[in-house]
């Protein structure tokens, strides 16, 4: 019987369903979007249960014209990070919308926690964090502070919390699996990296009581059985969760310490693999559990900024000045440069390396020979800027340039980024057949865990290679760097 693996890529913005053979081709693939919900400034949720629908019904589009009954299927999961909520154990619904990992709701608590060097050096040394609202400890707290009856429900045991992973696994099996992977888990500011084990010290600094966390498990492991809503006659197993960005890590096949990806996304992340020891993080980065796989669990070097393809859906979105993003490419190189024009996207603040909470987003260099060619290609080169200030920190951390960097997402379908990419790194950019590859990396996981594959060795030739982008040795990007860095300095100077 052919067996075939669906991946869920459970993202900021959307929920995709796709299949990949037992050899990880992708044979078809569906998705649906949901709706991001801003109460306020600084404030981004998302329905929780409209996403568990939105899964649903991908898969449904996914699967509407394969032979269930001739094949084998399995389900693995990858998911937007840190974006966490609360729900009720007795009734199975959230009291409150998702906090989103763009969230900075809990901003307050964190900047009171950082101002204690004993506080932040313990969280530092055993989550690999630093003290910020990105992570989901922050919401959760605020959740339970806010939310009417939820901190003495809590104290009860009658409230759960979870990142989407956990959430959507917990729906999947009816309440019979309450798990998450190593990977969501390390991103929560509430577990222990070293020990693979939430941690009570942190749990008591951010009043969260134990009794609410879920079971931890490697991402090779299995998570329990589903008919997803009856879609299938008889139950499918769950095999194979982590993290987006961790989910890149291994669909990029980032095996060896050295080895980094750059995912480009709604925000981005730049990770690097640094073998099986939790080293200390350089300045400006953070170390989280790279994935748990074959009774090992390998750790990264990590910084996530916060918009890049975010950047360019607020161009398309709110300001309007074109289509799609898909569009850009062409009227941004109708111009030789940038015309002096910075876009420093600081929507939630400013991520790795910066980490400055209290700035807004800004745009520099306007004048009257201003064009939309000239913002277009300015928003695109933000994405690029902000790749080279956390990689330059990564190469400085691993001893030296990396010798290639491995990209995923949406935005590498844009040659004049990752050609601008490569120039500024100066080193080799590298875009896979899969343009999915967190989708690619759980179902690796998911192979894994259900022993279609026993070695790293027997998936890496798995990965294809469709286009490297060479530096040029073109000096405009450079150029262009230090202006971003000027601009980026009168922003965090302004906020210190």
């Amino acid at each position: 019987m052919e067996y075939n693996i669906i991946a869920i890529d459970q993202s900021t913005s959307s929920t995709k369903a796709l299949l990949f053979d037992s050899q990880c081709h992708l044979i078809g693939s569906s998705h649906v979007d949901h709706r991001q919900y801003y109460p306020q400034t600084g404030w981004v949720e998302h329905d929780a249960e409209e996403i568990y629908h939105n899964m649903v019904e991908a898969i449904r589009l996914l699967l509407k014209d394969e032979p269930l009954e001739s094949r084998r299927y399995s389900l693995a999961l990858t998911n937007q990070r840190e974006t966490v909520l609360v729900w009720d154990r007795r009734t199975g619904r959230p009291i409150h919308r998702a906090v989103v990992w763009q969230d900075t709701r809990g901003a307050e608590l964190c900047q009171a926690l950082r101002r204690d060097d004993a506080i932040r050096n313990l969280v530092m040394e055993r989550s690999g964090l630093l003290i910020d609202p990105n992570f989901s400890a922050s919401g959760v707290a605020w959740l339970l502070d806010h939310v009417e009856g939820a901190r003495e429900a809590a104290e009860s045991g009658h409230l759960l919390m979870g990142t989407i992973d956990t959430w959507l696994i917990w729906k999947l099996t009816g309440g019979k699996t309450f798990a998450t992977d190593t990977t969501n888990a390390s991103r929560t500011m509430l577990f222990n990296i070293h020990t693979l084990t939430w941690d009570d010290d942190l749990l008591q600094l951010f009043r969260i009581p134990r009794s609410m966390l879920a079971e931890v498990r490697a991402c090779d492991a299995l998570y329990g059985e589903t008919t997803v809503e009856g879609l299938f006659a008889q139950p499918i197993q769950i095999a194979g969760v982590l993290g987006d960005s961790h989910g890149a890590l291994v669909g990029q096949m980032c095996f060896s310490a050295g080895s980094g990806k750059v995912t480009y996304g709604t925000g981005s992340s730049v990770m690097v693999n640094i073998g099986t020891k939790a080293l200390p993080a350089p300045e400006g980065l953070v170390t989280s559990v790279g994935f748990t796989a074959l009774g090992k669990t390998y750790y990264g070097y990590e910084g996530n900024i916060y918009s890049t393809g975010a950047t360019l859906k607020w161009i398309c979105d709110q300001l309007r000045l074109i289509g799609s993003p898909g569009e850009m490419e062409a009227e941004a190189t109708s111009v030789s440069d940038n015309g002096g024009v910075y876009i420093v996207p600081a929507f939630s603040g400013l991520g790795a390396p910066w980490w400055k909470m209290d700035v807004k987003g800004a745009v520099f260099g306007l004048t009257f020979a201003t064009t939309r060619a000239h913002f277009l290609r300015a928003g695109l080169e933000s994405i690029a800027y902000q790749v080279k200030d956390l990689v330059d920190v990564m190469a400085r951390a691993t001893g030296g340039q990396l010798q290639e960097i491995c990209a995923d997402g949406g935005p590498t379908k844009n040659r004049f980024l990752m050609q601008w990419q490569a120039n500024l790194l100066g080193t080799p950019v590298v875009c896979t057949e899969v343009e999915d590859a967190s989708a690619m990396g759980a179902a690796l996981m998911n192979g894994m865990a259900l022993g279609l594959w026993h070695t790293f060795e027997e998936v890496t030739p798995l990965r294809k290679v469709v286009r490297t982008f060479t530096p040029s040795g073109d000096e405009l990007p450079h150029r262009g760097h230090a202006g971003w860095l000027k601009a980026v300095g009168q922003l965090v100077n302004k906020g210190s």
